[in-house]
């Protein structure tokens, strides 16, 4: 399963289970997340601990859905970068753009 759900009260965890997060899984990945917004989830965290390496369109795939949610009045958090997609969030400044956190219980208890 490429992506995994969880539920923490109202918080709705997405971990993306892949070593590689690219093209190939960026539409569905967006899919995924569009649904669950538009189903009501408001509070929404993404951890990326298993990604190695993150591309440009699985980066806009995060940014399309951060743009969704924020205007239905809700938050989208990360959790869990390895160096490598840390660095790509140095280099494109979109660290300015997420609320970033390093355990998911950080991120969730972010929320309250």
């Amino acid at each position: 399963m490429e992506f995994s759900k969880e539920v923490q009260g109202e918080v709705l965890i997405i971990t993306v289970n892949l070593f590689r997060a690219t093209l190939k899984e960026a539409n569905n990945f967006k899919d995924v997340l569009v649904k669950e917004i538009e189903e009501g989830w408001k509070k929404i965290v993404v951890d990326l601990s298993y990604c190695e390496f993150i591309d440009s369109t699985f980066l806009g795939a995060l940014v399309l859905s951060l743009k969704k949610v924020t205007s239905a009045g809700g938050d989208l958090r990360l959790v869990g970068f390895q160096p490598s997609v840390h660095s790509m969030f140095e280099l494109t400044r979109m660290y300015r753009v997420f609320e970033s956190y390093k355990t998911q219980e950080e991120a969730v208890n972010s929320f309250s």
